[in-house]
């Protein structure tokens, strides 16, 4: 495990611990120290999701070594391109995840039965429809069963104008959570990649900088601002899996106490 300059060491947040103070006491710390720290906190309530997507093998591969049982949630959508279940396989058994695979009870036959293929209504409700139904709901389920009370995740704050403004530790669906690689960037990531021999998902070869679904991910152009713009037909930046649910949520963060 890799320190910090000044050799500090994090202490595991007691009750009375707020979220300002531990979020003071985490920032500039390595991701290894918050990944460390935030298992020492919370224990078997600790959990990690991760989307396979083009760099999931950091966040799996960061998490792992620390806490190599940690429960790995995957929403599955039902609409991810053959590529990401064959990357999801290879990353599975090379660091023996403990995956826990997550789906929509709504089938994706049933769910265009009903309402048509919302991908292609060409506006943000329907598009919010689709991520609730196949996405959102699913993982406040996995969250529930697997009763987790702090879940880690790869947000960083260089992706998207929402997630400039998170903090390392928060609160959303009932539980805390934790960004180790918060303010890491695109150098960071392909440098931990290389360290540690990992592999990218397979369609980064063809030009993709970030994929979810095969219906709403694109690969890059030269008339995109932003990574986020190959996603969603450009419509907006985040799937609602990491945004507060309720207003009181998203109200709640600078009182939360840990």
């Amino acid at each position: 495990m890799q320190h910090s300059p000044n050799n500090s060491q994090i202490e595991a947040a007691p009750l009375s611990i707020t979220l300002d103070a531990v979020n003071q006491q985490l920032e500039g710390k390595k991701a290894e120290q918050v990944v460390k720290w935030a298992h020492e906190a919370f224990s078997d309530g600790l959990v990690v999701s991760t989307s396979f997507g083009i760099q999931a093998a950091v966040m799996l591969h960061l998490v792992t070594q620390v806490v190599p049982t940690v429960p790995v949630i995957w929403v599955d959508t039902g609409y991810l391109p053959l590529q990401t279940y064959q990357f999801a396989e290879q990353l599975t058994q090379r660091l023996k995840l403990n995956l826990y695979v997550y789906q929509s009870p709504i089938s994706p036959a049933r769910m265009e039965a009903l309402h048509g293929k919302l991908w292609e209504q060409d506006n943000v409700e329907a598009l919010n429809q689709y991520d609730q139904i196949r996405k959102v709901e699913p993982m406040q389920r996995a969250l529930e069963e697997l009763q987790a009370t702090a879940w880690l995740a790869g947000l960083r704050r260089n992706q998207t104008n929402y997630r400039q403004g998170l903090q390392i530790v928060g609160e959303q669906a009932g539980c805390y959570k934790i960004l180790p690689i918060l303010n890491w960037n695109s150098k960071d990531i392909y440098e931990y990649l290389m360290a540690h021999d990992l592999p990218y998902h397979p369609l980064f070869d063809q030009g993709y900088v970030t994929v979810g679904d095969w219906h709403s991910s694109r690969p890059m152009t030269g008339d995109d601002s932003s990574d986020r713009d190959t996603r969603f037909q450009g419509l907006k930046q985040e799937c609602g899996l990491h945004l507060p649910q309720t207003l009181g949520e998203s109200q709640s963060l600078d009182s939360s106490s840990l």
